[in-house]
């Protein structure tokens, strides 16, 4: 199993030259665990950046892989990680969601980068 964090995801839907290497990366549906906070963030900047049809459209898909809602257990894991990370709250969210589940995270945010359980894919210029 794996978590797609929202920039490898935002990555892969603009199709930069970073998402050659993700689409690689990124498993079948039933294999991508998605925590909510990724589909909050993943809605807001879809339908500010490309519009309410594109973030629709994500939303769906990513109910078709598995769905993983805050629950207290990731929540105070995630408050653990915050402080030993020095990780923003949703980042933390994403990360607990992973070690939870025993999976691994895909990222672009360079702030994850040499963690246990990461697979850090640095964003490519075009």
């Amino acid at each position: 199993m794996r978590v797609v964090d929202t920039s490898a995801w935002i990555e892969w839907l603009i199709g930069t030259p970073t998402a050659k290497v993700l689409k690689k990366e990124i498993p079948v549906q039933a294999e991508v665990l998605v925590p909510t906070i990724v589909q909050l963030e993943l809605s807001k900047w879809l339908t500010r950046e490309m519009g309410e049809d594109h973030a629709d459209q994500m939303v769906a898909f990513t109910q078709r892989c598995v769905v993983v809602p805050l629950d207290t257990k990731i929540a105070l894991l995630a408050a653990e990680l915050c402080i030993k990370h020095k990780l923003a709250t949703a980042d933390a969210i994403v990360f607990a969601t992973a070690q939870s589940y025993g999976a691994d995270l895909l990222t672009c945010d360079a702030h994850f980068e040499g963690l246990s359980g990461v697979r850090y894919i640095a964003k490519k210029s075009a």
